[in-house]
């Protein structure tokens, strides 16, 4: 029993110490982004010109042939807050997806769109269209990512 107890009381510290951490850690997660912080609204400088400093452009896939076009997709609410996407296309490949919106409602929304942001772009990008899986356990910050892609897409009259 003694045993028992010591483990349970190391559990519960170590957890305490994990949630505590999330909850420090959480408050610098809309800067690892490169997104503006919650209740702010624009297009970050990082992202204003395209790319953030000190970072190459992305290759040009092949079949990606003219002009380079954007356009920002509406921004779509979900559960745990809203978010908007812009879409570059040249052709008919997509070639670029940023996040200039992204407003959470807490630490833990943050962390999790921190997570699954990056995975949905990639999504994207390998598609070349708002037709994607998402990601499980992000179905709200998906469907709302997907809406936003589409929504883009329409803009630009492709796919």
């Amino acid at each position: 029993m003694r045993r028992a107890g010591w483990y349970l009381i190391t559990g519960a510290v170590a957890g305490f110490a994990g949630v505590l951490g999330l909850h420090i850690g959480g408050t610098a997660a809309p800067a690892a982004l490169g997104q503006p912080v919650r209740g702010e609204t624009g297009t970050p400088p990082a992202l204003a010109g395209g790319s953030a400093p000190g970072t190459t452009p992305p290759a040009t896939p092949a079949g990606a042939t003219g002009p380079a076009r954007s356009a920002a997709g509406a921004v779509e609410p979900y559960g745990y807050g809203q978010l908007s996407v812009t879409v570059t296309v040249r052709g008919d490949r997509i070639v670029a997806v940023s996040v200039p919106v992204l407003r959470t409602v807490d630490p833990y929304s943050q962390q999790l769109a921190q997570q699954v942001i990056p995975m949905l772009r990639s999504e994207v990008l390998a598609a070349h269209s708002a037709q994607i899986h998402g990601v499980s356990g992000a179905t709200y910050t998906s469907e709302a990512y997907a809406q936003s892609i589409q929504s883009a897409l329409d803009k630009l009259h492709s796919r």
